[in-house]
């Protein structure tokens, strides 16, 4: 939309409050909050969630892979032939054999549910989740048969443990005697204290080399399951359908959406929603940029009616409304952008701040499964909110902008 050169003149000085027009600026004002704070809260809302999706999703996937072939049972004594046949899978990146048992923790007198996870030394050690999270001690530490674990940072904390400490892991279905089943218990050395940032898993996981937990549950020379990874999470049962039938009848695969469904399904659709309600705000902003404008056209009848007499053409008058109500509405979206990502810098300390204020906790791991607020800003989503604002903001200009180029300046001049 291009405007001549008094055009954009009087836009500008329609922007500006004049004489005895200060209710009219202050209500443009609030329209223009409106929208920075309807299109901010979109931003945060919509970044939080992906942030959301994507920490859930490389935390999880890390720890179990993008699929699992699990054997009947929780064994699969064949492993090593699917392993084989796992990694000679067209789009397989890596397989490894891995054990997961719940069995219970004691420390001192203290008992915790803990799920232990027997992976091979190298996986330990150069696990993309595991690595760096190490908050004391040292993953290297831990080889085979050296009776050494890691642990989450939560079950350190309930059981009171530190590195240097031997914590007794007990396995309920122990050996079997003629009086009856008698427990297994192991001692194991705290070797590492690890902070996954995913509170269930930093409560309960106990890791430790393969043979240790092969040793404990008195599986032999038998694993659980094979983790696998591909090179396309997302095409994942795709990339695997050859090695579910060939695996037919000894084992099944599950993918992490199968593993995880409900919880990713529900946070697809609590963002959905969060767009619809939140684009609401956006909506009820460019409500009130109309009524402004409508107060304008009011306030400006004689002056419109004064520049038809000298000329300006109906087309004229409507892009001079316009171009006062999408800016109105653009500076509204650049504010609410620099809002937003203010806020999504500053996220952690703003929560802090509030909770420290109102005493409150709001920030629960063990209710977020996180430890931290996350964030991922998405430029395709911060971009359809910007169109959005923008559509809106265009939308309610028409009605006020037509309106002032229908004026009949022979009507309003006629007392005059």
């Amino acid at each position: 939309m291009i405007l001549s050169r008094y055009e954009r003149m009087i836009a500008k000085r329609y922007l500006l409050p004049g004489k005895g027009e200060g209710f009219i600026f202050l209500v443009a004002g609030i329209s223009l909050a409106a929208v920075m704070l309807g299109v901010a809260a979109l931003i945060i809302v919509m970044s939080v969630m992906n942030g959301f999706r994507a920490e859930l999703f490389d935390k999880i996937v890390g720890l179990n892979g993008h699929a699992v072939v699990q054997g009947y049972g929780g064994r699969l004594p064949d492993w090593r032939d699917v392993l084989k046949e796992a990694k000679a899978t067209p789009g397989v990146t890596s397989a490894t054999p891995l054990i997961e048992q719940p069995l219970l923790g004691l420390y001192q007198g203290r008992v915790e549910g803990v799920l232990v996870r027997g992976m091979t030394v190298p996986d330990i050690r150069s696990n993309t989740t595991l690595k760096g999270k190490v908050v004391a001690g040292d993953l290297n530490a831990l080889t085979a048969n050296s009776e050494k674990v890691g642990i989450g940072v939560r079950l350190a904390e309930n059981l009171g443990i530190q590195v240097g400490d031997h914590i007794s892991i007990m396995n309920p279905a122990g050996r079997s005697t003629p009086f009856g089943t008698i427990p297994r218990q192991i001692s194991y050395q705290v070797a590492a204290i690890f902070e996954v940032g995913v509170y269930d898993y930093d409560k309960a996981f106990v890791v430790m080399p393969i043979e240790d937990a092969q040793t404990l549950l008195l599986l032999g020379d038998v694993v659980s399951m094979i983790e696998v990874e591909t090179v396309n999470a997302d095409k994942v049962g795709q990339i695997l359908e050859p090695l579910a039938a060939k695996v037919a009848g000894r084992a099944v695969v599950q993918d992490w959406r199968q593993m995880n469904a409900s919880l990713f399904e529900a946070l697809a659709v609590e963002r959905v929603a969060m767009f619809v309600v939140l684009s609401i705000i956006v909506l009820v902003a460019v409500f009130n940029i109309l009524s402004s404008l409508i107060m304008l056209v009011r306030a400006k009848t004689r002056d419109i009616a004064i520049l038809r007499t000298m000329g300006a053409s109906r087309r004229g008058l409507v892009k001079i409304f316009m171009t006062v109500g999408v800016t109105i509405g653009t500076l509204g979206m650049v504010a609410g952008m620099a809002l937003g990502f203010t806020f999504l810098f500053f996220r952690q300390s703003v929560v802090n701040v509030i909770q420290f204020v109102t005493g409150q906790n709001l920030w629960d791991p063990s209710i977020r499964f996180l430890t931290e607020l996350p964030s991922k800003p998405d430029p395709v989503e911060i971009v359809i909110i910007c169109l959005m604002a923008l559509l809106f903001s265009f939308l309610a200009t028409l009605y006020p902008a037509f309106k002032a180029a229908n004026t009949d300046p022979v009507q309003v001049l006629r007392y005059e």
